[in-house]
């Protein structure tokens, strides 16, 4: 009866012990727009969201013409582009968060939400990145940031469905059949 007592103890030891460790979840996010401003990613549920960590300076920079035909042509309430720029891959992203803007503004007319410059590999990979990449945190898929315009792709619960390589357009086939699925 002691042994029984000891086991169940344990049994419910180990339980509250694991209800106790919160996995963070996609919607648990704020990050800080170029602006500076607050950006809670509670206010996407609903939304299937694409994540993109995106520079300036880069062959694959053209994107954001894509990116924002995709965002204009779908954005609203259904699906959002957050875009991250980050100077991880030969320092294709230099600039100021303000010098970002202007560039993104003046050149490719962008309207979809910016955030803030982050690293997305590395020692000082921001959360949000380790969250994207790690399948410990995501419950889904291990990966690596290869280059700037490597795309995740957020269902309207918050889960990670799938990462989509730079190469691949943003307004491909793939993607928009996953915006209208």
């Amino acid at each position: 009866m002691k042994h029984t007592k000891n086991i169940l103890t344990a049994i419910c030891m180990i339980g509250f012990l694991s209800s106790g460790i919160a996995q963070e979840k996609f919607y648990d996010f704020t990050v800080e727009t170029l602006t500076g401003e607050e950006f809670p990613f509670s206010q996407l549920k609903g939304k299937k969201v694409m994540v993109v960590n995106t520079a300036s300076k880069c062959g694959m920079t053209p994107q954001y013409e894509d990116l924002e035909k995709l965002y204009k042509e779908f954005g609203g309430d259904n699906f959002v582009i957050i875009g991250f720029p980050a100077n991880n891959f030969m320092n294709q992203e230099p600039g100021t968060n303000e010098e970002i803007m202007t560039f993104c503004t003046v050149n490719y007319g962008v309207t979809f939400p910016m955030m803030a410059k982050i690293s997305v590999k590395g020692d000082d990979m921001h959360p949000l990145y380790q969250w994207l990449t790690q399948k410990e945190k995501n419950g889904v898929l291990d990966s690596e940031v290869g280059w700037n315009f490597q795309k995740y792709l957020i269902d309207e619960n918050g889960n990670l469905v799938k990462m989509i390589k730079s190469r691949e357009r943003p307004y491909s086939e793939e993607v928009i059949d996953w915006i209208r699925g």
